[in-house]
């Protein structure tokens, strides 16, 4: 764990609501990939934890909003490098490159992160008044987002992000 965050962990929800049925055509790519995505990422240096059904090991069966076709990725990862290398890694950057093929653009706040204490697993509830209030109040050390670098709580003044 990087010096910076001990006792921390960084928390990450991004959102996306899908164009179609997850068992329609039009949004088999994405499903056929969710497999392998959550692998690299289970595999990925720095990766804690995710939200995942135990029946599908995945999270697309969870809601956040009154919404049946926006669907969660809620993770824990040791550092804000570590959920960078890997949503910037070409394996995920190829789901991503797509992600208008299957996902709406909502115009607003998809994705929130911030430092959770080491070992808690965040609620989906939790995760939703975090991006509330990403979408409410701006960037803050109580919710930003992937491109923002906030020292964990505790780390000090010489915090110093490798960006």
């Amino acid at each position: 764990m990087d010096n910076y965050s001990q006792g921390y962990e960084l928390a990450q929800l991004n959102i996306g609501r899908i164009l179609a049925p997850l068992d329609s055509p039009q949004l088999a790519g994405f499903v056929g990939g969710l497999e392998h995505v959550n692998a690299v990422a289970d595999a990925a240096p720095g990766f804690v934890w995710r939200l995942k059904d135990e029946e599908s090991d995945d999270a697309t069966s969870f809601r956040i909003f009154e919404d049946d076709w926006v669907i969660v990725n809620l993770t824990v990862w040791q550092s804000p490098e570590a959920l960078r290398a890997f949503v910037y890694d070409d394996e995920h950057r190829s789901y991503l490159r797509r992600r208008r093929e299957w996902f709406e653009n909502l115009g607003e706040a998809v994705t929130v992160l911030w430092w959770a204490p080491a070992g808690h697993r965040p609620t989906i509830a939790q995760a939703r008044e975090r991006l509330e209030h990403l979408r409410k109040h701006g960037v803050t050390e109580y919710a930003f987002g992937l491109s923002d670098s906030f020292p964990a709580p505790g780390a000090g003044p010489d915090y110093a992000p490798n960006e």
